[in-house]
């Protein structure tokens, strides 16, 4: 079999969010609504300052609506709404000004923290910007001073949330209408990032000044086990960005942040390392071995672990010396090593599992940088 060669992320083609998709069928919507004639295209400013042309795959004609459909494209790093319908229901309205809302699909927001209102469709604020304007703009050209009623939808959008964070958040029925730039960067960390941050919010906003930060879904099951008298909301998936979500938490104000993941990860964040991705900082074994000797571990044990070829590895070593202090040690370094990137100012616990769900290690309460 010949090897499949790897893009270049420069020459990797960018996508379109769901903001974007969803300003272009309401500038079709709208043209059409106000010429009769269908429309086969749609041209739109975006947030990143650039122009782009969108397809519409179907104008739907009513004698009050006109509804139009593009289908999201999300480049070369599609994401779950990838291929999703986006459809922009436009009709006219007795009142003054633009009424914007969502649809079938498209999820309503239930809990406080996240930048549209409780009780609002879950529209974020740049896409309403870049709607309202869009409306504004099309009246404008068209000397047209009628009011304009617009509804966003998505007709798989509540099935495509299930494999989104939403649920988490309190967005219920669908998915958000979402993007900063109109674009999606290829192997972009910014959305999964702002997630966390929405993440955060949440749980802030709902009365949680304890947060429970893992590096995955396996890590986050035994959070939950862990600390199953914290409501979902507390839960939080950071994936690689430690740094980052810890430094979010102690800028709102969360005064406890527990961290849980397994020997891989965590042995990077206890050696300082705050992004923990597998092509991040390599793991230190000399510092893993530092450790080892700290908790009396033989010479012998201590050059293991030195030689070790990865975290797994050390882990096994140390638990067949029976030496479990090891792994209390490592969660206090993990904890100290975060305190120390934010700078003090919170209460850090640490918990490090196995692939199989057992309890390796933990720290707890530790507030101190030593």
């Amino acid at each position: 079999m010949q090897k499949k060669n790897k893009k270049d992320p420069s020459q990797m083609r960018h996508g379109y969010t769901t903001g974007a998709c969803a300003t272009a069928c309401t500038k079709a919507a709208l043209t059409a609504l106000i010429t009769g004639e269908a429309q086969e295209t749609a041209t739109i400013h975006l947030p990143i300052g650039r122009d782009e042309t969108f397809t519409i795959e179907k104008n739907s004609f009513t004698d009050k609506e006109v509804s139009c459909e593009t289908i999201k494209d999300g480049g070369d790093d599609p994401d779950a709404t990838h291929g999703a319908l986006i459809i922009s229901t436009v009709s006219w309205q007795d009142e003054p000004g633009i009424c914007l809302d969502g649809g079938i699909g498209v999820g309503r927001v239930t809990k406080p923290g996240l930048p549209v209102a409780v009780g609002e469709a879950a529209i974020n604020p740049v896409p309403r910007k870049m709607l309202y304007s869009t409306v504004e703009e099309t009246l404008a050209e068209f000397k047209i001073t009628r009011g304009v009623k617009v509804i966003i939808s998505v007709p798989d959008g509540e099935e495509i949330a299930k494999s989104t964070l939403n649920g988490r958040l309190g967005i219920i029925g669908g998915i958000s209408i979402l993007g900063t730039r109109g674009t999606v960067v290829p192997f972009s960390s910014s959305a999964y990032m702002a997630s966390i941050e929405e993440a955060i919010s949440v749980a802030h906003a709902t009365g949680n000044d304890h947060v429970v930060m893992t590096t995955g879904g396996r890590s986050e099951k035994y959070a939950m086990q862990q600390y199953e008298g914290l409501p979902e909301e507390a839960f939080i998936e950071m994936g690689d960005f430690v740094g980052f979500a810890v430094k979010h938490c102690k800028r709102l104000g969360i005064k406890r942040v527990s961290l849980v993941g397994m020997m891989g990860k965590f042995s990077k964040v206890a050696q300082g390392v705050m992004m923990v991705h597998s092509k991040s900082a390599p793991i230190n074994f000399e510092f893993l071995a530092q450790l080892a000797e700290d908790v009396g571990a033989t010479s012998e044990i201590v050059q293991q672990v030195s030689a070790a070829n990865t975290a797994s590895q050390v882990g096994e070593i140390m638990l067949e010396t029976g030496n479990k202090r090891f792994f209390d040690h490592l969660c206090e370094a993990c904890c100290t090593s975060s305190l120390n990137h934010v700078k003090g100012g919170l209460v850090m616990d640490t918990a490090i599992y196995s692939m199989k769900g057992e309890l390796l290690g933990r720290a707890d309460g530790i507030d101190t940088i030593d």
